[in-house]
């Protein structure tokens, strides 16, 4: 019966999508007003490799139209408007059977349909093709590929022509948004991961956390921020708040690059400049990005990416905002802070165990009196890492780490203030450590089910008459900067092993969760 319902809802979606297109459609199969590519049927499928090809297919044709559509447009002045559409994912279930309870994602929490739209199906192959063999394996009912009826941005369908830019509004000889469609923000947001999205009018529910508009609007942006493509991130991400971890970084990938046995391929620059080899020259640069990223890369995409957000909460925010669409199986913050506690020293380690959000950036998507918490894979990964780094184990460990309360501030400048009142929120809290960026990115990980850790390193203690100055801070930069680096990678290599049901567990889940990761 599962089958046979599946096999309706094929025919619902074409009937559908042939009205949808109806509407505007002239004898000659050109819309009277508006040019589509033509229409590929909606088909079920069973295995995920070919389910994944058929999105390649309708991805493909739908750019290439596109394409074409607007490099006529700026040769000849266009009467006509073009339209192409994302393909789609469709599921439809009529059973309230329960499937492995221990997964955390995988399949839908109860019968009927649940859709998403999909772009870059080349970039994403792998992961779809994952998530799409859990729900034939959980629920037993084919998946239908077929065009939705979200029209495709011409700005996202040319991003990957590097002949084609599309120029600025007044720029083309004829009125752009008259001809093709461009980004929508009011439809381009979070609210399926905030958990505020309404299921549509015939009842269909998200299948995904993110639309393929809001993915394609994050795709760009991480080509701007970080000037390297997202082709080249990895699953597992270190964010830092300095440049000192970059050149440090790539010291460590050459002297990987250089072992054939580590299972490394390449070292990803600013600017996209790869190299293979240990010694392979790198070009410096004529400027630097907002964000600069760095990708220690191996071919299944398991290796380490390094981006350098740079100092703030807004910057942590951006940038895990866009990374977040490249499902990334882990992030952590590897970055400094102030200590707050006597008994700490400068190079000390904190264990972030909590946080108190005081960086205000994500308080309208993710309340404040939301609870971020520790996630046990993350903090042993960690733990472990400094062990094995510092050479210390158990009580021992104390020496040089606490585990304890970040808290993160939205003002660099916090000291200049009135103490009275930070301080004593700080000693309530029982905040160890403080910087601007952590709770945030710990926030953001939770905000959007990606796993998420924090060490930091007290790089000064404003409190105890220990500033952060240029003879102290370069000091500690020499000799601290390594070994937190190497803490963070040996984490995350730890992390590399785990089985993906172990990393991404419940713990990041809400009530009623879409059925891809």
């Amino acid at each position: 019966m599962i089958l046979t319902a599946a096999r309706v809802n094929v025919n619902y979606d074409r009937e559908k999508h042939e009205k949808y297109k109806a509407r505007n459609m002239t004898n000659n199969g050109a819309t009277g007003d508006v040019r589509t590519p033509e229409c590929i049927p909606a088909e079920e499928f069973t295995d995920p490799r070919a389910a994944v090809d058929r999105l390649c297919l309708i991805y493909t044709r739908a750019t290439a139209f596109l394409c074409d559509a607007f490099s006529q447009s700026m040769r000849e002045a266009p009467t006509t408007r073009a339209r192409a559409f994302y393909p789609e994912i469709r599921l439809t279930t009529t059973s309230f059977a329960k499937v492995d309870s221990r997964l955390s994602f995988g399949h839908v929490t109860e019968p009927g349909t649940h859709a998403t739209t999909i772009t870059r199906p080349d970039l994403f192959r792998n992961y779809l093709e994952q998530q799409i063999s859990l729900l034939l394996e959980n629920h037993g009912c084919p998946v239908c590929i077929g065009v939705s009826d979200t029209p495709m941005p011409v700005h996202f369908a040319v991003a990957q022509n590097p002949d084609i830019t599309v120029p600025h509004q007044g720029a083309a000889g004829f009125t752009l948004r008259d001809i093709f469609d461009v980004p929508d923000i009011s439809t381009t947001n979070d609210d399926i991961v905030n958990g505020t999205c309404k299921p549509k009018p015939d009842g269909t529910e998200p299948l995904a956390p993110f639309t393929a508009q809001r993915i394609d609007y994050s795709l760009a942006r991480l080509s701007h921020y970080t000037a390297t493509d997202p082709e080249h991130f990895q699953n597992h991400v270190l964010f830092t708040n300095y440049q000192f971890y970059v050149s440090e970084f790539e010291a460590y990938s050459r002297r990987m690059l250089g072992d054939p046995d580590s299972g490394y391929c390449s070292f990803v620059s600013t600017g996209n400049t790869e190299i293979t080899g240990a010694d392979d020259a790198i070009a410096t640069p004529s400027k630097l990005p907002q964000m600069p990223s760095y990708h220690l890369k191996r071919p299944d995409g398991t290796g380490i990416t390094l981006v350098n957000i740079g100092v703030g909460p807004s910057n942590a925010k951006t940038a895990t905002d866009h990374i977040a669409v490249l499902r990334p199986h882990a992030w952590l913050m590897v970055g400094h802070c102030a200590g707050l506690r006597n008994s700490q020293n400068l190079g000390d380690f904190v264990l972030a165990h909590a946080y108190l959000r005081e960086d205000r950036v994500l308080d309208d998507d993710l309340p404040a009196w939301v609870p971020i918490p520790a996630l046990a894979e993350m903090q042993i990964a960690l733990e472990q890492a400094v062990a094995v780094e510092t050479e210390l184990e158990g009580y021992d460990l104390k020496r040089v780490m606490r585990t304890g309360t970040v808290a993160s501030l939205d003002n660099r400048n916090w000291e200049l203030r009135d103490q009275s009142g930070p301080v004593q929120r700080l000693s309530q809290s029982r905040a160890i450590a403080l910087d601007m960026e952590s709770a945030t990115i710990a926030a953001n990980g939770f905000r959007f089910r990606v796993p998420y850790g924090t060490l930091l390193c007290v790089s000064d203690k404003p409190l105890h008459g220990e500033l952060k100055l240029p003879g102290m801070a370069s000091d500690f930069y020499n000799s601290q900067v390594s070994r937190h680096l190497m803490i963070g990678i040996r984490a995350m290599e730890t992390l590399a092993k785990m089985p993906l049901e172990r990393i991404h567990s419940r713990k990041l889940r809400s009530f009623d969760e879409t059925a891809f990761l």
